[in-house]
């Protein structure tokens, strides 16, 4: 009994962890915050958010670019990601570039504080965003801006659709594999480290 109990929770896990790691809930918002790290495909999906809603800021955020910073003018992806949407016909005058210093870890949470102390140093009045990211990072970022800029300002998350592996199968391939488990061992660790 104790078997067939282990094994049907073992199954529903797999079925389960993928949709509730890659969350969207979506608020009504003033600004997007689309962290900049993600793929070109993901930011013409942000884009595509971008169109259908009525955002008055679009920040991106993103620490130093790790390879190729001598080849290129953007010295991080919080301005690669601004770059590349205003490419994409973002209007440049609502884009707002937040670069987060170098950390070699909890990047997601460094970037969240940079967010965090731009809008106490600005006078940004915003009362809500929505974070845009990829995947099965969505949970995470989540739970990680929520913790950050409560009480004041509501978080919600959109997710961008998996690319490489087919999300409702994503034990059948390499880069479902490595991206659900790390995911799902970087939310426990953010879970329990409580950031604020």
């Amino acid at each position: 009994m104790a078997l067939a109990v282990a094994s049907a929770l073992m199954f529903l896990s797999i079925i389960y962890i993928h949709p509730f790691l890659a969350v969207t809930s979506r608020i009504k918002a003033d600004a997007l915050v689309v962290e900049g790290w993600i793929s070109d495909e993901a930011l013409k999906q942000a884009v595509a958010e971008i169109n259908v809603s009525s955002y008055r800021l679009i920040f991106t955020t993103g620490g130093p670019v790790d390879r190729g910073s001598y080849l290129t003018e953007y010295k991080n992806f919080a301005e690669i990601a601004a770059a590349t949407l205003k490419k994409l016909d973002v209007q440049e005058e609502k884009l707002v570039v937040v670069p987060t210093p170098r950390v070699d870890k909890d990047r997601t949470h460094a970037s969240a504080v940079t967010f965090r102390q731009l809008l106490i140093d600005s006078n940004y009045q915003l009362e809500s965003i929505n974070l845009f990211t990829n995947d099965a990072h969505a949970r995470r970022s989540w739970l990680i801006f929520k913790q950050v800029l409560a009480p004041q300002i509501k978080v919600g998350v959109i997710t961008a659709k998996t690319q490489g592996y087919n999300p409702k199968k994503w034990w059948v391939s390499s880069a479902g594999v490595r991206t659900i488990i790390s995911e799902t061992i970087a939310y426990i660790y953010a879970v329990l480290m409580r950031y604020s």
